[in-house]
């Protein structure tokens, strides 16, 4: 009995509404977030190379952007880029997913195969899921310069390009403050939107030939049919990866495969394989 057969759904796998072709999808329960953790962990012992040349490759995306807010004086950005860095951990994490799929499947790895498909995916619908996590992102950062000019027009431009300025402003005025809150719950509402699209939407373009609107359908129903548990399952995925940036992104050399892994087997346990396969 594979992942998904043994997922503790209650509830009758249907489609999403309206898209009667989309693949059926199971309710997720508390249960299947821990066995999908166990699993992804299980996963990156029995493939630690590629977990720690993914992880690697998404702790390099990090440090260049440090280098580049440090360069540019832009210590402002470095609160919402922080918050929003692990929100494209589904996307870099692409290849992640092929290694799970193919050691759920029994098919041989190989470094050749795994970034092959990765390259691939250029060409296929995944690419629309990038330009939408794009979208959201530009508008994140659109929002923020619209609250800096809201709340910390009137600083001076050293305070808010050094670091140590930055955190004093934030952190001991009242102005500052309110640009921490309202910015958070715009960041989190943001934040929400795009986990939902993206949670189920990138592993299944990768393993479905479906297009990236019942994909996205897909991604949403499975978050609206199991609320708790899939949003407990975004802030542990949010909240871990902002843990490992604290010691200069090394901790995603480890924390990025094994989430990557575990959100590959949490696919499987909400979306039902067609029984073809």
């Amino acid at each position: 009995m594979n992942a998904s057969e043994a997922s503790s759904a209650t509830a009758q796998p249907t489609p999403p509404m309206g898209f009667p072709h989309a693949p059926a999808i199971r309710t997720v329960t508390g249960a299947d977030i821990l066995a999908s953790l166990r699993e992804g962990f299980a996963d990156f012992k029995r493939a630690p190379l590629f977990g720690l040349f993914f992880g690697g490759v998404y702790a390099a995306g990090g440090l260049l952007l440090l280098a580049c807010v440090s360069l540019w004086d832009t210590a402002w950005a470095i609160i919402p880029l922080a918050i929003a860095f692990p929100l494209i951990g589904p996307f870099v994490a692409v290849g992640l997913y092929e290694v799970s799929r193919r050691l759920s499947s029994g098919e041989k790895l190989s470094w050749g195969g795994v970034l092959g498909v990765v390259l691939r995916q250029r060409d296929r619908e995944l690419a629309w899921i990038g330009f939408a996590m794009l979208f959201v992102f530009w508008m994140w950062a659109y929002q923020v310069r619209i609250l800096l000019a809201i709340f910390l027009g009137s600083a001076s431009f050293t305070s808010l390009s050094t670091l140590d300025g930055f955190l004093k402003l934030v952190m001991t005025t009242e102005n500052g403050v309110m640009f921490i809150l309202v910015g958070t719950a715009i960041g989190a509402f943001l934040a929400l939107v795009l986990f939902s699209i993206t949670v189920i939407s990138v592993p299944l373009l990768l393993d479905r030939d479906v297009d990236f609107i019942t994909a996205i359908v897909t991604s949403v129903t499975t978050v609206r049919r199991s609320p708790a548990p899939m949003i407990a399952w975004g802030l542990a995925v949010l909240i871990l990866m902002l843990v490992a940036l604290a010691p200069l992104f090394l901790g995603l050399l480890f924390v990025l495969p094994i989430l990557g892994h575990a959100t590959w087997r949490l696919y499987e346990r909400a979306i039902v394989r067609p029984t073809a396969e």
